[in-house]
């Protein structure tokens, strides 16, 4: 697991995902034990037919901190899978490789729960620049 997770840090792509604020909360609320079932869940519901529905799109982009996990360690679709992990696609996920990539996904959030707290996100003030007045381009 070691040489995917070294390949996966040269790749600009998959170093773009981190956890958020929520979904770090989230992890600290609910415990390694619950998110590594949401996982299990989402791996056997989405990748684990050998033609999952939507490949390629089944995983979203945010919204649960096992989704952000797959995205950052190509663990989000059949394809990615094949690509980085050798799971060969069109056939059913076994047991064992059903796991390893909890595993993977699990390793990643361990690493992102070490980091830091992430800042919390900036809101955009929306306000005009001249209150609610609406300016008049053709004066």
């Amino acid at each position: 697991m070691d040489d995917v997770f070294q390949r996966l840090a040269a790749s600009a792509f998959r170093q773009r995902f981190h956890l958020g604020q929520t979904e770090y909360h989230y992890c600290r609320k609910r415990g390694e034990a619950e998110v590594r079932r949401h996982a299990q869940d989402f791996i056997n519901m989405r990748l684990a037919p050998a033609v999952p529905a939507s490949d390629g799109k089944q995983t979203p982009m945010r919204g649960h901190p096992v989704f952000i996990a797959q995205h950052a360690t190509a663990t989000c679709c059949r394809g990615c899978l094949s690509k980085w992990h050798a799971i060969p696609a069109m056939q059913p996920l076994t047991q064992a490789q059903q796991a390893y990539i909890v595993a993977v996904i699990m390793r990643w959030l361990e690493q992102e729960m070490q980091r830091p707290l992430p800042p919390e996100k900036k809101t955009r003030n929306k306000s005009r620049p001249h209150g609610d007045q609406q300016l008049d381009l053709f004066d």
